[in-house]
């Protein structure tokens, strides 16, 4: 059977197959043949977009092989270092390892095993791997507290790099900061905290919550305890009581705001040494408290500027302060019965000194 002549024009309709006829084993590989070659032509018809097409699949196929490649890679890499969360990698790229985040069951283990505080660099280690903060340290005299050898200088920069990837929430979610932190830099922001815990000042009172919150609640649940919360205006002079026999604080509340400030007394050997404080966090920003403190007899009176200092928690005074206080000396007092006069003011004022 013969094949027609191909034609000279590539442009010129495809021609039509002929059906092989089946007569002997010779006529089916002269179909065979046939077969073949009209394959081959119709390719060759297809023109140059056939060609463009089949090299745009080819190199389409080892693109995603390539790509298959460099992921493996990446995700190797990732499991070789599970500790460590890459994140300067663009997420939309292919190749790029997806960040892993590894939760702890308990922050317990980054804590110093000395003074159970959370672990700040440098960290150091002995010969057996036991750890020490660097603050620990010197008061361990370089000995490790389990095993007692030299811990020396050996740094342990494996749990050093952990601390500094370690992100954890602040204490005070639970109150309403939404802020977040490396472990080692976490008590440093805590301390100023808007957030932070404070108690109330009232006594036998166990109320916990932000300095805003415990504010309203001694506005709502104190108001009835003339004896030891009192309210006060800025900048206005104001006397009151104490009897050392039955309340060692006294809590003035700022009318407008609700700025809580504490008075307390403590008797000493050589007199009454009298603090001033307010209930806040020392968050930047927040305003700051002067007054002026007098104890007023019927002769004499002592004054006092004072720079009010911020407290979280009213602590009961069991030794005399070392700063900021007003001592009253014994010739001036007249049994437990303290008749005392205070003015608060913003800032540096000590108003009417």
């Amino acid at each position: 059977m013969s094949i027609p002549p191909r034609p000279t024009d590539p442009r010129s309709p495809k021609r039509q197959r002929f059906p092989p006829v089946v007569e002997d084993d010779e006529s089916s590989e002269d179909d065979e043949d046939y077969t073949a070659a009209s394959v081959d032509e119709e390719e060759d018809d297809e023109g140059d977009d056939s060609d463009d097409s089949e090299a745009a699949s080819v190199a389409e196929e080892e693109a995603v092989r390539g790509e298959e490649t460099v992921i493996g890679i990446a995700v190797g890499v990732t499991e070789a270092q599970p500790a460590r969360s890459v994140s300067s990698c663009s997420p939309s790229s292919s190749s790029s390892p997806q960040q892993q985040s590894i939760k702890l069951k308990s922050s317990d283990v980054l804590d110093c095993p000395t003074c159970n505080e959370p672990l700040k660099r440098p960290i150091y280690q002995c010969t057996n791997g036991h750890l020490a903060c660097s603050s620990c340290l010197h008061k361990l005299r370089k000995k490790c507290p389990f095993c007692r050898l030299d811990i020396g200088d050996i740094r342990c920069r494996a749990l050093e790099i952990v601390l500094e990837a370690s992100i954890v929430p602040c204490r005070n979610t639970v109150h309403g900061c939404t802020e977040t932190t490396s472990y080692d830099t976490q008590s440093k922001h805590e301390k100023v905290c808007i957030f932070v815990r404070c108690s109330c000042p009232l006594p036998n009172c166990s109320y916990i919550g932000s300095y805003t919150d415990v504010e309203s609640h001694t506005r709502s649940v104190h108001s009835w305890d003339s004896d030891n919360f009192i309210p006060f205006v800025l900048d206005s002079p104001q006397i009151f009581s104490m009897n050392l026999r039955k309340q060692k604080t006294t809590v003035f509340q700022e009318e407008k705001k609700g700025d809580l400030i504490v008075v307390q007394a403590f008797k000493g050997s050589d007199g009454v040494y009298m603090t001033v404080s307010s209930i806040s966090p020392l968050t930047p920003g927040l305003p700051n408290f002067s007054c002026s403190l007098a104890k007023l007899n019927s002769y004499t009176t002592l004054r006092l500027g004072l720079m009010v200092k911020k407290i979280q928690k009213v602590e009961e005074q069991l030794e005399k302060p070392d700063v900021s206080f007003m001592l009253i000396p014994t010739y001036m007092l007249s049994g437990d019965h303290l008749k005392l006069q205070i003015c608060i003011g913003r800032e540096y004022k000590y108003v009417h000194i």
